[in-house]
């Protein structure tokens, strides 16, 4: 069936029963139904589906996958469209506009809701029960997360949980995110994010929506052609520092204007358009706190351009590129890299790590933090001044013991330490002589886990060359 005019949406409205929703305590909401007035029955569902769009716009092509999907084959599917506000221009029902012109479509059905209360509305809530696709429109997604506390959620959650699909647009595409950056303090820039990953623009709602396969996820849209690959790595790792996230890791979800991701049952996502990219971080960030700009080193980054796929429910070891932030700089060039093919990257001999330090590290509240990286791990840095100290933090488990042996630059004298939490000296290595190399190992032998901290302390002289340190646990 084709699009419906303005002029024929608007007659449905006024045609329809129950068009215009019910009690004065839900007199905003609109209804427009599009295509059959009557629901398609069916007894079996072949989802769930999900598109993934960078964009508010409907993309047709993961759209039709999606419906297909859900069919199984067979019959047709009806759409319901939620809207937390109509377009100030042109058709008030874009997304139905296009998708009641697919194939296998019964009908779309746009429900404008412009409260938080208008999530309880019986006539919302059955139009989504008996949808088999649910579309969160572009817009404001903090009007989407103000429904979390809703009969919505339960609604829209009984239709993927019976095999049918969601997705959404724009804001509607930061809905579906296990973490939802929720714009509810306003929009947060790049440059802003990095700057301060507590500025006050940034806020969360979690709970919203927990997809199959899609665990431990936060979305963004608009995303190349607003430079928002900064932001997202700001909201990967403030969603590791508070814990949002299980396990520690935090995949973010950046998917380009015109743009859309499918997800099949099996979690594997195949992107239509331009680009998309996931950026995973699977360590504590070096420095995230209010007021200070964030340092995270290597976050994982996978481009996807059109038809190439990400599987979500075996997540990849490789494949990606790597690009830190320091002191609130990200690296360049932060939207192409070449994908590493031998992961872990090589740099810490034995298939460990290799980590630099960043500056201010001279203290241990300050101290970089490399309790995540793997074993045997390459640390380095150098004694910028005479009285340069560089501190890096780990883990020590009981019975754990741990061994760094440090290869010094002539152009200085640096002695090593290792310090308990409190910061007292539990063994060090202090041979004379500009150069010469300095190495300790200790053995944890108290219960439990404890931080301890590595200190490179300049003895004499200073300069840019660089100290190398193995660390092996």
């Amino acid at each position: 069936m084709p699009p419906m005019s303005r002029l024929a949406a608007a007659t449905a409205v006024a045609v329809l029963a129950g068009t215009l929703i019910g009690t004065p305590a839900h007199a905003a909401v609109t209804r427009v139904r599009q295509g059959s007035a009557t629901d398609v029955s069916r007894t079996t569902w072949s989802g769930p589906a999900y598109t993934m769009n960078g964009s508010g716009g409907v993309v047709t092509a993961t759209m039709t996958k999606a419906i297909d999907a859900i069919r199984g084959g067979s019959g047709s599917i009806d759409v319901a469209v939620l809207a937390g506000s109509a377009p100030t221009s042109g058709s008030k029902t874009p997304e139905c506009d296009t998708i009641v012109g697919l194939a296998n479509v019964n009908s779309c059905t746009t429900l404008t809701l412009t409260s938080a209360n208008d999530g309880n509305n019986t006539q919302v809530n059955t139009d989504i029960r008996n949808a088999e696709f649910v579309y969160f429109a572009g817009g404001d997604q903090c009007r989407y997360a103000n429904w979390k506390g809703t009969s919505l959620r339960a609604s829209v959650q009984s239709v993927v949980a019976k095999g049918g699909g969601v997705g959404g647009g724009s804001a509607g595409h930061h809905i579906n995110s296990d973490v939802v950056y929720d714009a509810c303090t306003g929009s947060v820039l790049s440059s802003e994010a990095l700057a301060d990953p507590y500025d006050s623009y940034i806020s969360f709602t979690t709970g919203m929506f927990e997809w199959p396969h899609y665990a431990d996820t936060v979305n963004d849209s608009h995303f190349v052609a607003r430079d928002r690959m900064g932001r997202l790595m700001a909201f990967v790792a403030r969603s590791i520092k508070d814990g949002l996230v299980s396990g520690g890791s935090a995949w973010g979800v950046g998917v380009e204007e015109g743009a859309s991701l499918f997800i099949d049952a099996a979690g594997k996502a195949t992107l239509s358009g331009p680009s998309a990219y996931v950026v995973l971080g699977d360590h504590q960030p070096e420095r995230a706190s209010a007021g200070q700009s964030l340092s995270f080193s290597n976050f994982k980054i996978w481009k996807l351009t059109g038809g190439q796929s990400y599987d979500f429910a075996n997540r990849p070891s490789c494949g990606y590129y790597l690009r830190s932030v320091t002191n609130g700089v990200a690296e360049s060039n932060l939207y192409n890299g070449t994908p590493l093919t031998s992961c872990p990257p090589p740099g810490g001999g034995g298939g460990g790590s290799s980590y630099a330090e960043f500056e201010p590290n001279d203290s241990r509240s300050a101290a970089n933090s490399i309790a995540s990286l793997t074993y045997p791990a390459t640390v380095t840095g150098n004694m910028g001044s005479s009285s340069d100290r560089d501190y890096f933090a780990t883990t020590l488990a009981s019975g754990q013991t741990i061994t760094v042996n440090c290869a010094i630059p002539s152009a200085y004298d640096a002695d090593l330490y290792l310090l308990n939490s409190s910061g007292s000296t539990l063994v060090r290595s202090v041979n004379d002589g500009a150069g010469a190399d300095e190495s300790l190992t200790y053995t944890r032998t108290a219960s439990g886990s404890a931080t301890v901290y590595v200190e490179l302390e300049s003895y004499s002289g200073s300069g840019s060359a660089a100290y190398s340190c193995t660390v092996t646990k």
